[in-house]
């Protein structure tokens, strides 16, 4: 049996909050997944959930397009925008294929995430290996990608203005979080997820588009916990439906530290995936009605 002090993550379940949260998540995607719809077509459900959860990141990295402009767009390299929501699709269809390699070496997870990301934005959506790091279209230096960041480099992030973690620092940081995921904890997977999530916020280890990987980083975690198997609760649905002002708030809470500020993190994660299976319920519902 695990120790808090040797499962650190462990210990983050008793803050204030945490506890309501995991239980409040567990209820909402069990429902979900109670769906009868879900019994049949889970797969068109987990292909919208990608979607809506890259339309969402986006959003909340400063690319708030609408759903159907998203899904009607085939070119996303004719500007920063189209560029940002680009990354976010490309991610949610990464995100699915390195479930395996997450558990044993998350920081190469890290790595291709970012080479993703930051891919050629007019090579497509899904990315089928066709990624040009620093391509045409791409505002991204070539080689600056898949890597964390250097002394003097600068990082694009628009919506996270905290002060810059030195590089030195996000190495330690990074090999720290990696040694948490690879060594396992008893913490409830909606714990772990936000704290990869909170982690890559802070330290924004890479030159551009931290956001975009951290958010798909949680989706990782949630995905490869066993608590979402089939990828249907996007919470970057709910983490953009809450707002960005919501969402630094709550940001600000996990970088002090104190055990309210975590706690509150980790509960506005946890609302993030609730609001996410309440987008993947209505699109059952909306099958369910021939709607959709």
């Amino acid at each position: 049996m695990s120790t808090h002090a040797s499962d650190p993550l462990a210990a983050l379940g008793s803050l204030p909050g945490v506890a309501d949260a995991v239980d409040s998540v567990r209820k909402a995607v069990d429902r979900v997944y109670g769906h009868r719809v879900m019994r049949r077509r889970s797969n068109e459900i987990s292909s919208e959930a990608a979607l809506r959860g890259a339309r969402g990141s986006a959003a909340l990295s400063g690319a708030d397009w609408a759903l159907e402009e998203v899904r009607r767009r085939t070119d996303f390299g004719a500007d920063p925008e189209a560029r940002t929501v680009g990354a976010a699709l490309r991610l949610g269809a990464e995100a699915g294929q390195l479930l395996s390699i997450w558990r044993q070496s998350p920081l190469r997870v890290l790595a291709r995430l970012h080479l993703v990301a930051a891919g050629d934005p007019g090579s497509g959506v899904a990315g089928s290996g066709a990624y040009e790091p620093g391509g045409s279209g791409s505002s991204v230096p070539a080689d600056s990608v898949g890597r964390p960041r250097l002394d003097g480099e600068t990082v694009d992030e628009p919506l996270v203005t905290a002060p810059l973690p030195s590089p030195t620092e996000v190495a330690g940081r990074l090999e720290g979080l990696a040694e948490l995921i690879v060594a396992g904890s008893e913490a409830p997977a909606l714990v772990t997820a936000a704290v990869v999530h909170g982690e890559l916020l802070a330290l924004r280890p890479f030159t551009s588009y931290n956001g975009l990987v951290a958010r798909a980083a949680e989706r990782i975690a949630l995905v490869g916990s066993g608590l979402d198997p089939k990828a249907v609760c996007p919470a970057e649905v709910g983490h953009a439906e809450q707002g960005r002002s919501a969402y630094l708030a709550a940001f600000e809470g996990y970088l002090s530290g104190t055990p309210e500020g975590v706690g509150g993190w980790i509960a506005h994660c946890g609302r993030a995936v609730e609001l996410g299976v309440r987008e993947s319920t209505a699109v059952c519902e909306a099958l369910q009605r021939g709607a959709a």
